[in-house]
């Protein structure tokens, strides 16, 4: 079996398991869109991906995913991992989406970021989707907001020129069961407008995920398989 059509088949496999949950959680049929995540994987893994109809993919490491959406520039990358400031002008170079948004300080920035990068030409488009991370457990360290905290970083967000704000990302602990963690972060993306959306589920989870009203499920492993290694 060739690479793509590995790729193929992790994608008809996640695809009928979304359907089943949507199907399961009495949910229309394709509400839930899928976010392929390539960290750890090469470009040409990209490159397939796009040439099965995948528009865009997921990646952790700024640096990574900067190197592949040169190489690649027609796919649309979204930032799923913890951003550091000071890389945030490099992430507005290049990213069409940033689902751990964390800080007022680093709305900022990416705000800076966009701003810079559209003077350089270096972007197409003058908006950046930003999703504001949730810490489910209050451990910000490990990223992410507290509750109490996100109404103030979608009003620094909603401020910012470049900055659209998307909705909610949450990333259950690995002590607590997922759905409801999912359950809140859904009431708390609706809490802050209409039409604002959940990131959340992946590979061992998206089936709870979609129940709770999961809009975007980052699934990587069961699509590409193990990291590749060396």
């Amino acid at each position: 079996m060739g690479r793509i059509d590995e790729l193929r088949a992790g994608l008809e496999r996640v695809r009928a398991r979304i359907s089943e949950a949507e199907k399961n959680a009495g949910r229309q049929a394709g509400s839930v869109r899928l976010l392929p995540v390539t960290k750890f994987h090469p470009v040409s893994d990209v490159e397939l991906l796009y040439e099965l109809g995948i528009t865009d993919v997921g990646e952790n490491r700024e640096q990574e995913a900067r190197a592949k959406a040169e190489e690649y520039p027609q796919m649309r990358f979204h930032m799923i991992g913890q951003i550091q400031s000071k890389k945030a002008n490099a992430v507005a170079r290049w990213a069409a989406a940033c689902h751990s948004v964390d800080s007022e300080k680093l709305a900022g920035r990416l705000d800076l970021g966009m701003e810079l990068a559209l003077e350089r030409g270096d972007r197409s488009t003058d908006q950046l989707e930003c999703f504001i991370q949730l810490s489910a457990d209050g451990d910000t360290a490990r990223g992410g907001v507290t509750a109490e905290d996100v109404p103030a970083l979608a009003e620094a967000i909603h401020a910012a020129e470049h900055l659209q704000l998307a909705g909610i990302m949450v990333v259950p602990p690995l002590d607590e069961e997922p759905g409801p963690v999912f359950q809140r972060a859904r009431e708390l993306a609706d809490s802050l407008g209409e039409g604002m959306l959940l990131s959340a589920g992946m590979s061992a989870d998206l089936e709870q995920a979609i129940a709770a009203g999961s809009d975007i499920v980052r699934v990587g492993t069961d699509i590409l398989g193990a990291r590749p290694q060396g």
